[in-house]
C-alpha cells in the first residue's frame, strides 16, 4: 500500500493559480494510476484529474483547459497545476493512488478561491 501526501493548497483569488503536490512513498511507475479528487460541502466527490503509469491523462469536464496533471519521476511526486481558478473550484483536494491491488488516499489539502 502506498500513502500519498498532499500539499500546496491555500487561498487564492479568482483567476489565480495554485500547484498541488502529491508525494508518494514508492516509485510512481509501480502505481497504476494517481488521481486528484475534490470534495466540497453540498457536492459529490468529483474526479479532477488522473494520470496512469503510461502517462495517459484524464480530466474532469469542469477543469479541462485549466488544470494540468504531471509527474516528477525523480521525486516520486505528482502535481496538479491549477490555473484560472474559479470560486466553484473551492474544495478539499485529495490524491489517490492505485497500487498493489489497493487504493490509497491522502489526507487532503484545502483550496479556497475567493471572488
Amino acid at each position: 500500500q502506498v500513502q500519498p501526501v498532499e500539499s500546496g493548497g491555500g487561498l487564492v483569488q479568482a483567476g489565480g493559480s495554485l500547484r498541488l503536490s502529491c508525494a508518494l512513498s514508492r516509485n510512481i511507475f509501480s502505481v497504476y494510476a494517481i488521481s486528484w479528487y475534490r470534495l466540497a460541502p453540498g457536492k459529490q466527490r468529483e474526479l479532477v484529474a488522473r494520470i496512469t503509469s503510461g502517462a495517459s491523462t484524464t480530466y474532469g469536464d469542469s477543469v479541462k483547459g485549466r488544470f494540468t496533471i504531471s509527474r516528477d519521476n525523480a521525486k516520486n511526486t505528482v502535481y496538479l497545476q491549477m490555473n484560472s481558478l474559479k470560486p466553484e473550484d473551492t474544495a478539499e483536494y485529495y490524491c489517490a493512488a492505485a497500487a498493489g491491488g489497493s487504493y490509497s488516499w491522502g489526507q487532503g489539502t484545502q483550496v479556497t478561491v475567493s471572488s
